[in-house]
């Protein structure tokens, strides 16, 4: 800004004419000068400061002036009265400008107060510290003055209405240092300027009173304060909003340190000698000592009131679920006890399907509108006498008080036809499902009722059901799914896992082009544990993650250790099953290449292979393998034609390699759909550039028919089972027509 450094100007100039004042001899015509000019200046400053930054509020700083052109007019009186006309009347038309600039002073102080809105707290902090600080001015101030019994009447007046006028002041200042919230400098200097006044006031008056000495060591603090005040109007902050919201002062340790001490101030003037002596200054302090403890009683009741109102605040908050107003999880808690101590409770636990796919592709805000408009429906189909959750996330409960398990299961089916219906959100026709479990009964504690609706609405999850009901046999399934991974863990940690490798073999030469990684666990009990009992245990508790790295890194090493020691009878490529948690994590593609490396096996030597239902969702799972093609890694999609959407997924995955699943090749030498299945298939994989290999094949006829329609590739039990050594001489056996070696 242009004029942003006016004010440092203005404070120099100002400070070094308050010096010049100061060395010139007092109540000398250059010393009056200086001091008007001074006074003049100063209502030149706000007006200038008004005109260059106009504020939105003028009225306080017009104000303002218009108390120091007063103030002034009553300076240059006075000096006519002394320097010309020789006299010195009190009171004069000197004092008259001097006690009318104090209304002005104190309306723009007020319209300075006004803009701050405060707390009744906030009143009455500033009523302890403007009393404690007026029985202080009382007792030293105005109480000396009030007593002279020399003067007359109007003397006695006039004098009084100085100090008055000066606790006005004090108690608007203690207004504007104990309201909260931030103030601009320009604030901080008025305010500055007002105390310098009201202490060049207070030592104008205590100097008399109590001294021989003259009061011209005064005029530096009422012109400073005059300085003070121009600088405040030429400050750019001058112009900022007022803070016209409602402000609530924090009491902290410096609020409660200025209440502690003027409440002292009360006792602490008693030991003085002079008011402690005197029975009017001993009622002074009584009455002082009154007021401070009224308020302080008052300020300590609005403490205990705004804590109630916040513990009721905090309780219903507590209580209620703030995205859908439903109750929350405590509430339902509660609920829950009560209605087991008094008759036979039935709850459905609501989990919705799929709501993390709208976070994630909608946004956050399109989420939130989803929960509230399906909070809204389970809110309406709920029986009256219901208590309605929301227990976190997606998950939504329904409690019946007293209710058998058909009734439960007659609301549990009205809800889910309800939550199956679309949600219109953002644009969007939105399909969430849920899945329901059902749980309750006498004898039961809210724990296990809750951890029973939770294993049912699971178990409906993973079986595609809307709703099941809790039953001993799902207790037995966990039981059985926890120590599985206990034993999963074990087995890691002590090598009881090995990798086999089936051959991928390559028509019409009949060599192993390449072999699938597969795992088995050689439990020293159970025995050889089958991959279908264990991998869907180690998916659910993350062990997956781990046992699928191991997996990599072995495979990735016995591939280039049969590259090393048989050379062209090597199988070209190993492919390695990955799940779906393995490409949820970021570092994944960082995880293949680290075992690459390790190996020394080239990428292009590797193929991962992920199923349809792995990347469908879309996400970090594609994005992995985007890495991984960039690595030089190839990928197979596994099972394919069983998915939701596969030839979909042709155009969002970037696939090298389709496995056709083996529910195409079973019926492949009968002529019908199947066969015409497979042809297709395999027709679609050439269209696009891509490898074809048949999975499951099991005899000469399925390799013939598929060969026939044109499958260079396949894999089955008819080429050899899983192994760790596989044979790879059996192209030898396949090229001179033989049967093929049976692993």
């Amino acid at each position: 800004m242009r004029h942003g450094r006016l004010w440092i100007w203005w404070l120099a100039a100002g400070v070094a004419a308050i010096a010049g004042h100061y060395v010139l001899p007092a109540s000398s015509s250059t010393a009056n000068l200086v001091y008007d000019v001074i006074g003049v200046m100063t209502v030149v400053a706000i007006l200038l400061g008004l005109r260059l930054h106009r504020p939105a509020r003028p009225a306080m700083w017009r104000w303002f002036a218009a108390g120091q052109v007063t103030f002034v007019l009553g300076d240059v009186t006075w000096e006519i009265y002394e320097n010309v006309l020789h006299l010195s009347p009190y009171p004069s038309l000197a004092d008259a400008f001097y006690l009318g600039s104090y209304p002005m002073f104190v309306v723009g102080l007020l319209l300075l107060v006004r803009q701050r809105r405060s707390s009744l707290g906030d009143l009455i902090d500033s009523a302890i510290v403007a009393t404690g600080l007026a029985l202080v001015f009382w007792i030293f101030v105005l109480y000396p003055v009030a007593a002279d019994s020399g003067q007359t009447l109007v003397e006695h007046v006039v004098t009084i209405a100085y100090p008055v006028a000066d606790v006005l002041l004090l108690a608007l200042l203690a207004r504007l240092f104990t309201s909260g919230g931030a103030r601009t400098p320009s604030v901080h200097l008025l305010v500055l300027g007002t105390t310098l006044q009201l202490a060049g006031d207070t030592a104008f008056s205590v100097i008399p009173l109590y001294s021989d000495a003259s009061t011209h060591p005064t005029d530096p603090i009422f012109l400073l304060s005059y300085v003070v005040w121009g600088v405040a109007a030429l400050h750019p902050s001058m112009a900022a909003p007022p803070a016209t919201g409602r402000v609530s002062a924090r009491v902290g340790r410096g609020r409660l340190l200025l209440f502690g001490l003027c409440s002292l101030l009360a006792p602490a003037l008693l030991l003085i000698p002079r008011v402690g002596g005197d029975p009017a200054g001993r009622l002074s302090v009584a009455v002082g000592a009154t007021a401070l403890i009224l308020l302080v009683i008052a300020r300590m009741s609005g403490f205990v009131f705004e804590v109630r109102r916040q513990s009721a605040e905090l309780t219903r908050a507590a209580m209620s679920d703030a995205l859908t107003g439903l109750a929350s999880r405590r509430r339902f808690e509660l609920a829950l006890t009560d209605a087991l101590a008094a008759g036979r409770p039935q709850m459905a636990l609501l989990g919705l399907n799929g709501f993390k796919n709208v976070n994630d592709e909608l946004g956050r805000p399109v989420g939130d509108r989803v929960l509230e408009l399906l909070a809204e429906r389970v809110a309406a189909l709920a029986p009256e006498s219901s208590v309605v959750a929301r227990l976190g996330g997606d998950e939504f409960a329904v409690l019946l008080p007293s209710a058998s398990a058909d009734e439960i299961r007659v609301v549990a089916a009205t809800l889910s036809s309800a939550l199956g219906a679309p949600v219109a959100v953002g644009g969007h026709e939105l399909y969430v499902g849920v899945a329901i479990g059902l749980a309750g009964g006498r004898g039961l504690t809210p724990v296990e009722v809750l951890r029973q609706a939770e294993a049912a609405m699971h178990a409906a999850k993973q079986t595609g059901e809307p709703v099941r009901r809790w039953t001993p046999a799902l207790d037995e399934r966990a039981g059985e799914f926890v120590r599985l991974g206990a034993e999963i863990r074990a087995a890691l940690d002590h090598d009881q896992f090995r990798v086999v490798y089936q051959p991928i073999v390559e028509l019409p030469s009949g060599r192993v082009a390449a072999v699938e990684a597969l795992v088995r666990w050689e439990h020293p009990v159970r025995g050889v544990v089958s991959p279908a009992a264990f991998i869907p245990v180690a998916e659910r508790n993350g062990l997956i993650v781990e046992l699928g790295e191991w997996i990599l890194r072995t495979a990735c090493r016995q591939l280039a250790e049969w590259r090393a020691t048989l050379g062209d009878r090597a199988p070209e490529r190993v492919s390695v099953n990955v799940s779906a948690r393995q490409l949820a994590r970021p570092q994944f593609a960082a995880t293949v290449a680290a075992a690459l490396a390790d190996s020394g096996l080239p990428a292009s030597r590797l193929a991962v292979e992920v199923t349809e239902t792995a990347v469908f969702e879309g996400g970090q799972a594609v994005t992995a393998l985007h890495e991984l093609r960039a690595l030089g890694v190839r990928i197979a999609l596994d099972d394919f034609g069983t998915g939701h959407s596969s030839l979909g997924l042709l155009q969002t995955v970037p696939v090298d390699i389709l496995k056709v699943d083996k529910s195409f090749v079973d019926n492949v030498t009968q002529a019908g759909r199947h066969t015409v299945i497979a042809e297709a298939l395999f027709q679609v994989s050439t269209g696009l550039g891509l490898s074809a290999v048949a999975e499951g094949v099991e005899t000469a006829e399925q390799a013939d028919a598929l060969h026939r329609l044109g499958y260079r590739y396949l894999q089955g039990y008819y080429y050899g089972r899983p192994v760790a050594e596989p044979d790879f001489a059996l192209s030898a056996a396949i090229a001179a027509g033989s049967e093929p070696v049976r692993a």
